[in-house]
């Protein structure tokens, strides 16, 4: 591992803080364009999903979607 110097820290500061990444507020985050996304439950719906996703080691998303599909091939038939 190499040792660095004063010199190399304050060189290392000044980059830093001359280059700090700062977000684009021009542009839609990930939240806000998936925002229509979000669906809230109750607690047990929940608790139930949370059980699920983790015994099947899947997503929340995933078991809802499954659910859905079932759902709407039921009401095909």
């Amino acid at each position: 591992m190499t040792t660095l110097t004063d010199e190399d820290y304050d060189a290392l500061d000044d980059y830093y803080t001359q280059n700090t990444i700062m977000p684009d507020m021009s542009k839609p985050g990930y939240f806000s364009v998936h925002k229509a996304h979000l669906v809230e439950v109750d607690d047990l719906s929940a608790g139930w999903l949370r059980v699920k996703a983790e015994a099947t080691r899947k997503s929340t998303a995933q078991i809802i979607g499954e659910m859905v599909r079932e759902k709407i091939a039921a009401e095909a038939v």
